[in-house]
């Protein structure tokens, strides 16, 4: 578990991940309204190299983040009421040979998350927020322990 007392320390545990990524990583986020996922994600485009606005894709469902190193595909699945996650194109996002991908509400898809993903749980608290990870898979290991 990581602790944050601002939006920009939870911006920069983001980046610390963004840094890590590879395409074919996937990060799923979860958290109440205003636990700071797209704050996170802001983060995560930024170590991916991407410099411009990162917004949340609750209206447009999707965005995608180009960023020097790495192409960032920001997807919101509140708006998907028991979907289907192939409804998303989420295979071919994660076949993009240059992008990884990252999702926030993913619970709203009852099912069909590939086995091998980093879930990251934000929590209001009351100095800030907290960041729980749970990895799943080798590579979604390794990526936590960068972060720990």
């Amino acid at each position: 578990m990581i602790a944050t007392k601002t939006a920009a320390q939870t911006e920069a545990v983001g980046a610390r991940l963004g840094c890590q990524l590879v395409p074919g990583d996937l990060i799923l986020l979860e958290g109440e309204l205003g636990a700071g996922k797209t704050t996170f994600t802001r983060g995560v485009a930024r170590g991916a190299g991407f410099k411009g606005r990162v917004s949340s894709p609750t209206f447009a469902l999707a965005h995608v983040y180009r960023g020097k190193r790495l192409t960032l595909h920001h997807l919101d699945m509140y708006r998907l009421a028991d979907g289907d996650v192939s409804e998303v194109g989420l295979e071919d996002l994660l076949r993009d040979p240059k992008a990884a991908v990252i999702v926030e509400w993913p619970g709203a898809v009852a099912e069909g998350w590939p086995r091998e993903r980093l879930e990251v749980k934000l929590a209001h608290a009351k100095a800030g927020r907290t960041l729980r990870f749970k990895a799943r898979g080798a590579r979604a290991k390794a990526l936590a322990g960068k972060l720990a």
